[in-house]
């Protein structure tokens, strides 16, 4: 399979596994969240996404049915809220540090794959098996894309590339072509195990059944008998109603043989066209056809909307004022999740912008009764306080960032597009319980998890609370997650984790850097005595900083070591 190069693939391709990309922790921010208890999965995540999508790996990974996203497109142009280019502080920043000095005679089209390459792997990752993932792109960077995850994804797991048309006007001025569409690449985990839902079928689909002949079985439409491909067992005369005699013409003959046509006619499925006169027709009944539709790779934006309609209508979320210069349709993202999901399944978009991803998944839930939930991630780049995005956040008392536009606009979607009438009445009770059913969990990236951190911090409040690190390390020793609570016990039983395949489990840790310097949380031999006065005879694994402990003792008392923080 061909290979895509770039400048710094050789230092970025395997970035997203190095140490030098520690896990965080993920802290729930109460004063951004809303309405959390009743969030049911449904979180926002402010953070660089390639730090946000690690710091969700542990508790998502193999778990997303469907990622849309709809990353930069390089295209050189400023906008407000992004800069449609690898030209962002974050992102420059990013790279200089990941890749160094040689970043420096990169072209943006480098920079903009080295930028991609680790989140997309990271994404992989995300994916379950029967995941589908949709990428939103255009001419800049389309080709690249496409090759890049091909590498990624596999070659054999791409399922195909959607045209959707965004403009229904033309631009006079474009120098060349007057461009109104872009793209969608769509691969798959596992291309084995995807099994693409159906399309509603639409109203325009279904206005071509109806009932001339008032038959029992209700609406139908005619399709032709006649085929082009010669077969003589199915070239014969056929006699109309009228009396008039028709036999297939210019070579070709009927869909069916004499026996099976005499059948169709006693069951009236054959329509000779109101006076009986016309050439045989095959009634097709609207409750015998599938009852959905295959999508087409061509969509257009009568069908899931165009950037003026989506621009406009973020716009009346927002009363009126303009906030982000491209976000994509509702009806565009709902119809990724409508082909590829489940009524429960996950839903991520980790360049998540104006918030599009979260409102499709509401609002789908709310037309088929489902329970989707989105998990969204969205840098936290500031924005100026004199934009009128800034005087917003002014306004509302929220952070300088495009962060918090991305967090209203979920709000007031929830508000005033899921259950419109509360807002409007504010005086349904029934409803207003209802408004109360949705809402979502906000979360800050907080310390990082990884050795350095740990052993190079100055202050205690440098260091993860135990329940944190607990909780990192509960999850990669056993792949499952678990949530601990501060100390109830004394002595060395507040340390324990729980029990995971025969053996009780145990980190001495605290977050205090005078402890973890001194003896007193080192796997010594006073600890293993105490451990097995609380635990006789049973097998115990111990996270600790340092260990005292002979391999003699250790086997006494059957204990396992495992240093902390290197050994996690």
């Amino acid at each position: 399979m061909p290979s895509l190069q770039f400048k710094g693939k050789n230092i970025i391709w395997n970035h997203h596994q190095s140490p030098l990309l520690p896990t965080h922790t993920l802290d729930l921010n109460n004063d951004l969240s809303y309405n959390a208890k009743n969030a049911n999965g449904n979180l926002i995540v402010e953070g660089d996404n390639l730090l946000a999508l690690k710091a969700l790996l542990p508790e998502y990974q193999g778990k997303v049915d469907c990622i849309y996203i709809d990353p930069p497109y390089n295209t050189g142009n400023e906008g407000w809220v992004y800069n449609d280019k690898v030209n962002s502080p974050m992102i420059k920043d990013w790279i200089g540090q990941t890749v160094g000095k040689e970043a420096e005679d990169f072209t943006r089209h480098d920079k903009w794959l080295c930028m991609m390459t680790p989140r997309l792997k990271l994404l992989h990752q995300m994916l379950s098996d029967k995941g589908v993932i949709f990428v939103s792109i255009d001419d800049n960077e389309q080709a690249n894309l496409k090759l890049l995850m091909n590498e990624i994804w596999g070659e054999e797991n791409f399922i195909g590339q959607v045209v959707w048309r965004k403009k229904y006007g033309i631009q006079n001025d474009a120098k060349y072509f007057s461009t109104s569409h872009e793209y969608v690449l769509v691969f798959a985990k596992k291309l084995e195990n995807i099994e693409f839902n159906l399309l509603d079928r639409t109203e325009t689909q279904n206005a071509r059944y109806s009932n001339p002949d008032n038959d029992e079985r209700g609406d139908w439409t005619s399709g032709d008998l006649l085929v082009k491909t010669y077969n003589e067992n199915t070239d014969y005369e056929i006699k109309t109603p009228s009396g008039k005699v028709v036999a297939p013409t210019n070579g070709g003959c009927w869909r069916v043989n004499k026996e099976k046509f005499e059948e169709m006619l006693l069951d009236s499925r054959i329509w000779f066209g109101k006076d009986g006169n016309g050439v045989p027709r095959v009634k097709r009944f609207l409750t015998e056809v599938q009852q959905g539709i295959t999508s087409t790779t061509f969509w257009d934006y009568e069908e899931v909307g165009h950037t003026d309609g989506s621009k406009k209508a973020l716009k009346e979320i927002f009363d009126g004022k303009d906030y982000f210069d491209y976000p994509k349709p509702v009806d565009l993202v709902k119809k990724c999740i409508k082909l590829t999901t489940s009524k429960s399944s996950i839903i991520l978009d980790s360049f998540a912008g104006s918030g599009t991803t979260a409102q499709a998944v509401l609002e789908l839930n709310k037309e088929d009764g489902g329970n989707r939930k989105f998990v969204l991630v969205q840098m936290p780049e500031e924005v100026k306080p004199d934009t009128p995005a800034g005087k917003y956040c002014v306004e509302n008392n929220l952070p300088l960032k495009i962060s918090s536009i991305t967090r209203e606009r979920v709000r007031l979607a929830i508000e005033k597009k899921i259950n419109p009438d509360v807002v409007d009445s504010g005086a349904l009770e029934g409803l207003e319980t209802e408004r109360k059913e949705i809402g979502f969990e906000y979360y800050n990236l907080g310390t990082p998890l990884d050795s350095w951190s740990i052993i190079s911090s100055q202050n205690n409040s440098d260091l993860p609370s135990f329940q944190k690190l607990a909780g990192y390390l509960w999850k990669n020793l056993t792949g499952e997650k678990k949530e601990f609570k501060p100390f109830k016990t004394k002595g060395v039983d507040q340390y324990l984790l729980g029990e995971y395949q025969g053996e009780k489990v145990f980190m001495l840790y605290e977050a205090d850097l005078e402890k973890l310097e001194g003896r007193e949380l080192c796997m010594s031999l006073p600890i293993a005595k105490e451990l097995e006065e609380l635990y006789p005879n049973t097998p115990k694994l111990v996270y600790s900083p340092t260990c005292y402990l002979d391999d003699w003792h250790r086997e006494k008392y059957q204990t396992r070591y495992i240093n902390y923080p290197f050994g996690v």
